[in-house]
């Protein structure tokens, strides 16, 4: 059978592009649509606006900073409204970069919500980008579906007057109280965002300590600045209403106690997004949760029908789901020769202040394999030594016993995001400790502990937790 295009990519984020863009240099007949956001949520409602935003958040801490180091610089009024604009023009920037690389590499781009038909084909009808586009019908050798993830709100009395990150970017005012749900990547991040351009924040988590999946060391480290920031935590608990009062809303918590807030910002997960696809169309089969089950090489149970990014609901990172389109495309159409990736040892970063960054295995985890081998140092930034303030700087290597590999990398403290992406090659490599300790440091760093973390702190014997 003769088919309009070889590939269909459903969904133009990270994923989708990258696999769209890779086929396409193949020699591959490559259309994708798009029904909101040309580059997906990363560009659009996740990490970069996200970024933007910490890094605004940080310009008072370095204000205040300086008078250590005898400047008299001093905090002044922060225009929520201009932060919002110039975060705007930037990602209008960006999307037109990602329609112009798709356009350049030979791409057809259909703009509209695309469904299932069958196996085969794939209608597209009105979008949000494009809500009179004409109703139109392709067909395709194969299929991807890179539709990514929409957040999850709780079902609980009053959640109509919360919001989440979908909403976040796009507020009218900050607002002075926030109550953020969710001890997670964004509810963390958020949490200090908006403390840190002067709002008064809670942070509410279910857990006992934030950043669920995380090393022990860095969550305990990490609980301790967002207390030395002024986030009020409420640890270990969940919320169970949320009561309206005109403007201002309380949130009423599962052991009695209650928050007065202007913002209900809800950050405790999200769902695949795959409720507009059409799956039971083509046959293709998702778990409970709505997350499209996919083999290996990313194929549904239908064949020619694969999945990439987090409409799997795998490893939900963005450079996750561009490696996995980028193999695909790689697989389906480089003649065999796919890229190969390191996905078990995908570095993460936290963007909170400070941040943290992490690679390889935790702890507990490399615990289950053999007994290991804990390096961990904690000390003031030289910042901080004159800054006048309270931060510590936490590094951890974790090293399995009989080999000598270092097997994981953790870290909260300034730029801990930048030097982890490099330890990530190492870890990667699978370099000893021994290859650590025999390379040489730049001094004045606080990177350079690294490398000179000498004395183990602690052994911890093989579990079967």
């Amino acid at each position: 059978m003769t088919y309009d295009f070889d590939l269909f990519v459903i969904g133009a984020g990270s994923g989708g592009v990258r696999c769209a863009r890779i086929a396409a240099a193949h020699g591959a007949r490559v259309a994708v649509a798009e029904n909101r956001h040309w580059g997906g949520t990363c560009v659009n409602l996740g990490c970069v606006p996200k970024k933007l935003m910490v890094q605004a958040a940080e310009y008072g801490d370095l204000a205040r900073d300086s008078h250590g180091f005898g400047w008299e610089f001093a905090p002044g009024h922060h225009d929520w409204a201009a932060l919002i604009a110039a975060k705007d023009h930037e990602i209008a920037r960006l999307n037109g970069i990602y329609v112009s690389m798709l356009e350049k590499s030979g791409v057809r781009l259909f703009t509209g919500t695309a469904r299932f038909e069958d196996a085969h084909t794939v209608v597209i009808g009105p979008g949000e980008l494009a809500p009179d586009a004409p109703v139109q019908r392709v067909t395709a050798a194969r299929i991807v579906i890179a539709t990514g993830s929409r957040p999850d709100l709780p079902d609980i009395p009053g959640i109509e007057h919360a919001i989440s990150s979908d909403q976040a970017f796009h507020l009218e005012a900050r607002p002075k109280r926030v109550c953020m749900v969710g001890g997670g990547y964004i509810g963390v991040e958020f949490a200090g965002i908006f403390q840190g351009l002067g709002s008064d924040v809670d942070l509410v988590y279910r857990q006992h300590l934030p950043l669920r999946g995380f090393d022990h060391d860095l969550r305990t480290a990490l609980h301790e600045a967002i207390e030395g920031r002024g986030i009020r935590q409420h640890a270990g608990r969940s919320p169970v209403a949320i009561r309206a009062h005109g403007r201002h809303y309380t949130v009423e918590l599962d052991d009695g106690a209650k928050i007065e807030t202007d913002c209900v910002f809800f950050a405790t997960g999200r769902n695949p997004n795959v409720g507009a696809l059409g799956l039971n169309h083509a046959g293709v089969s998702v778990t409970a949760g709505g997350r499209i089950v996919v083999d290996a090489v990313g194929e549904t149970n239908v064949p020619g029908i694969f999945a990439i990014g987090d409409v799997t609901n795998r490893m939900n990172l963005t450079p996750v789901a561009i490696a996995e389109g980028h193999s695909l495309a790689d697989r389906l159409f480089g003649h065999g020769h796919p890229r190969e990736w390191s996905l078990e040892t995908t570095p993460k970063a936290v963007f909170f202040s400070p941040p943290l960054a992490s690679v390889g295995l935790t702890e507990s985890e490399a615990a289950r394999e053999g007994n290991v081998d804990i390096y961990l140092a904690r000390f003031t930034p030289m910042r901080h030594t004159l800054s006048g303030r309270t931060r510590k700087t936490v590094m951890k290597l974790v090293v399995d016993q009989a080999s000598q590999k270092v097997v994981g990398a953790h870290m909260l403290g300034d730029d801990a995001p930048e030097m982890m992406q490099g330890l990530a090659i190492a870890v990667t490599a699978g370099l000893t400790k021994q290859d650590f300790d025999r390379t040489v440091g730049i001094h004045p760093t606080s990177a350079e502990e690294f490398v000179t973390m000498r004395t183990r702190t602690r052994v911890t014997e093989r579990s079967s937790d």
